[in-house]
């Protein structure tokens, strides 16, 4: 099967990759790190889930916010980007198998939380290592403006890019799960396939 192009309600053309294991049991959106610093939908660390997730018996999308590869338009500092969740999650869901959860690293975990708050969704939500409230990624959602759902989050007691306590602060905010990688920083250097494993472990349960 050839990788749809998904195009969002704005118009923006989406390059994707869509892993498909035959007789899945359910379907995961994958949200890339930072567009503006090297983030692709390649990211090894989402190879690395789509592997344990293809192996699990679930398809994976994965897919290039705008601006990046051969998706058009421009960045949108995770604003417009909710756009392109929305288009990928949207796109899914017409397929015959269902939707299960969505996951994201760093800037597309923040981007995926803040489309569960404007799709009022309560897809299973995995964030690896979303910032808070930081300048590179928009800030996370308001408790108040999320209905509930299963979520994680992953984190490195090392990473160079946020306050681990403050995400568990925030983890706790909104009844969700905090997993803590001792040692960790925010590139989980030697611990994707524990980290693919933990993804998939908190959606498939």
């Amino acid at each position: 099967m050839n990788d749809p192009t998904i195009v969002t309600d704005d118009g923006v053309s989406l390059e994707t990759v869509l892993t498909t294991t035959g007789d899945a049991r359910g379907a995961i959106v994958l949200c890339h790190p930072h567009p503006q610093h090297g983030g692709t939908m390649r990211a090894p660390i989402l190879e690395a889930i789509t592997l344990e997730a293809a192996r699990r018996g679930f398809d994976i999308l994965r897919f290039n916010f705008r601006g990046i590869g051969r998706s058009t338009g421009s960045h949108g500092f995770g604003n417009d980007e909710v756009a392109d969740v929305d288009g990928a999650v949207t796109w899914m869901t017409q397929r015959p198998v269902p939707v299960v959860g969505i996951a994201g690293w760093s800037f597309g975990a923040a981007v995926a939380l803040n489309w569960q708050s404007s799709a009022r969704s309560n897809l299973a939500y995995v964030g690896i290592a979303p910032p808070v409230d930081s300048p590179l990624s928009p800030a996370l959602p308001a408790p108040s403006d999320l209905i509930p759902a299963r979520r994680t989050f992953i984190v490195g007691d090392r990473d160079q890019f946020l306050d681990a306590d403050e995400l568990a602060s925030y983890a706790n905010s909104i009844d969700a799960e905090m997993v803590r990688y001792q040692t960790a920083d925010h590139f989980f250097v030697l611990r994707h396939d524990r980290l693919a494993t933990d993804v998939i472990d908190a959606i498939d349960w």
